[in-house]
C-alpha cells in the first residue's frame, strides 16, 4: 500500500508575558493580561481554530515544548492553493495568530467587547512543501506596542510552530456499506482493491429500516410496529484472498427510548468492533466499542463515541472519540488525539502505536490517527476513510478501521427516527 503525501502544521507551547515598564504601568493591565486570553489561529481556506492562552507572570515558568494547541493537514492540493496568490492577494498565504484578552459575552445586559493585543504572522514559504520536520519558530515575540515606550514591545507571545511530515492511506467505499461493496485504495486518480465489504443482518422483516420498499400485501398491527428494533446487523471486511479479518456486529440493539421514537442517549445502540484472534482460528478479539444515539435539536445530530478495548478485555475501555455528525447532511469521524485533548476537559488521550498494539498506549504519540466521511440520512453513503500511516504496520490493521467506518455509517440510518404507527400500503421506508 502507497501512502499519500500529507504535512501536519502545529502549533503549541503557548504563553503570553508582558514587559516589566507595561506591567508596572497600572494595575488594571496586570489584570487585563492576567484575565483569561484566547487567540485565533487562522491559515486561508481551512476554518478559524480557537484555543486558550496561559498567562505567564514569572520568569522561572518553562512551558512545555510538546504541548499542542493546534493541529492542521495539509495534503498537496492545500500546499498548492496556500502558495498561489489569490485574487486579493499580493503574496502567498500566512499562518495568523491573532491574540485577544477577555471574553465576547454580555454582563448585566451590556455587552463586553474583547480586546486585541497582538497579531503574529508566518507567510506560507516553498519548505512547506519539501515533506521534511521544520520547525518554523520558537520562542517568544513582540506582539504589541508598549503604550509607555512605543519602541519596547508590550505583550510577548511565546509559540513553537512546527512541520512534519504526516502520510496517510486513503480508501473509499465504491457503493453504500449495506450493499456489500468493494473497498479501493486511493493513489491520485488510481484506485486498487484492497477489500471487500460483506453486509448481512440475522432478522429480515418487512419493516427493516434497510429495505427500499414495503409491501401491499402485508398488514401490520400498531402493536408491531412499536416492537420493532434494529439489530442483528453484522459487517466483515474480507482481504482479497476471501478472508475475513475484521467485523463489526450490533451487541445493543437500536431501540426507541421510553417516551420517544428514537435512539436516545440514556439507551444508545452499540457496535462491537473484532479481529481474528491469531491464538484461537475462527474465533474474534475485540478492539473497540462504538456507541451511537441520535441528539435532538434544531438540527438533529447523530453522535458517535468510539472506545478502544485496552488488552481486548471489556473492561478495559479507553476513550478514543466522541462525535456529532449532521443527521441530514452527514459529516466526519474522526480519531485525533490533539483535538480530543483540547475539546474536553479530561487527561489528553493516549494514542497507540498501531491498530492492534493495545500494550503500547503512549501519551506521546499523539495527533491523528483516522477519518471517515458519511453521508446523511437516505443519501447514498461510500465512505472515505483516510488512516495515518505511523498506525498501520500491516494490511490486517487497516481492515479493522474499514469496519470502525462502516459500523460508523451504518449507525446513521440505525438511528433514524422510528415511526409509531404506518399507514397501510406505504411503500416508503421513513
Amino acid at each position: 500500500m502507497d501512502p499519500q503525501a500529507f504535512i501536519r502544521l502545529s502549533v503549541g507551547s503557548l504563553g503570553l508575558r508582558v514587559s516589566g515598564t507595561a506591567l508596572n504601568a497600572t494595575k488594571s493591565g496586570i489584570q487585563a493580561f492576567s484575565s483569561p486570553c484566547l487567540c485565533e489561529i487562522r491559515l486561508r481556506g481551512f476554518p478559524v481554530q480557537t484555543t486558550s492562552v496561559p498567562f505567564v507572570s514569572s520568569p522561572e515558568v518553562i512551558l512545555d515544548n510538546h504541548s499542542v494547541a493546534s493541529s492542521f493537514y495539509l495534503e498537496e492540493s492545500d500546499l498548492k492553493a496556500l502558495l498561489t496568490p489569490g485574487c486579493f492577494y499580493t503574496s502567498h498565504a500566512c499562518l495568523e495568530i491573532v491574540v485577544f484578552t477577555g471574553r465576547k459575552g454580555t454582563h448585566c445586559g451590556v455587552g463586553i467587547k474583547r480586546q486585541q493585543i497582538g497579531t503574529f504572522k508566518l507567510e506560507v514559504g516553498p519548505e512547506w512543501g519539501q515533506g521534511k520536520p521544520v520547525i518554523l519558530f520558537n520562542g517568544w515575540i513582540g506582539i504589541g506596542k508598549n503604550k509607555q515606550d512605543s519602541g519596547k514591545p508590550g505583550a510577548e507571545l511565546h509559540l513553537r510552530v512546527k512541520l512534519d511530515p504526516d502520510p496517510r492511506y486513503v480508501f473509499q467505499f465504491e457503493d453504500e456499506t449495506r450493499l456489500s461493496p468493494q473497498i479501493v485504495q486511493l493513489q491520485g486518480t488510481i484506485k486498487q482493491p484492497i477489500f471487500s465489504c460483506k453486509f448481512s443482518r440475522d432478522r429480515v422483516s418487512m419493516i427493516d429500516p434497510l429495505n427500499n420498499f414495503w409491501s401491499n400485501s402485508v398488514e401490520y398491527s400498531d402493536q408491531e410496529l412499536e416492537r420493532r428494533e434494529r439489530k442483528g446487523w453484522k459487517v466483515k471486511i474480507h482481504d482479497l484472498s476471501g478472508s475475513a479479518v475484521a467485523a463489526a456486529f450490533i451487541t445493543t440493539p437500536f431501540v426507541p427510548s421510553s417516551g420517544c421514537d428514537w435512539v436516545a442517549k440514556s439507551n444508545p445502540g452499540a457496535w462491537l468492533i473484532v479481529r481474528p484472534d491469531i491464538c484461537r482460528p475462527e474465533s474474534w478479539q475485540p478492539w473497540g466499542k462504538l456507541e451511537a444515539w441520535r441528539e435532538r435539536g434544531i438540527r438533529d445530530s447523530i453522535c458517535c463515541r468510539f472506545r478502544l478495548l485496552s488488552d481486548g478485555q471489556e473492561g478495559g475501555e479507553l476513550l478514543m472519540s466522541e462525535i456529532l455528525i449532521n443527521a441530514e447532511k452527514g459529516g466526519e469521524f474522526f480519531i485525533d488525539t490533539d483535538k480530543q485533548a483540547r475539546g474536553s476537559a479530561t487527561p489528553p488521550v493516549p494514542s497507540p502505536q498501531s491498530s492492534g498494539d493495545f500494550a503500547a498506549l503512549s501519551p506521546v504519540v499523539g495527533g491523528f490517527v483516522m477519518s471517515c466521511r458519511v453521508q446523511g440520512e437516505g443519501k447514498c453513503s461510500k465512505p472515505l476513510v483516510q488512516l495515518a500511516m505511523r498506525h498501520i504496520t500491516c494490511v490486517e490493521d487497516a481492515a479493522i478501521f474499514m469496519a470502525l467506518a462502516a459500523a460508523v455509517d451504518l449507525s446513521i440510518e440505525a438511528c433514524r427516527p422510528f415511526r409509531r404507527k404506518m399507514r397501510r400500503g406505504n411503500r416508503h421506508s421513513w
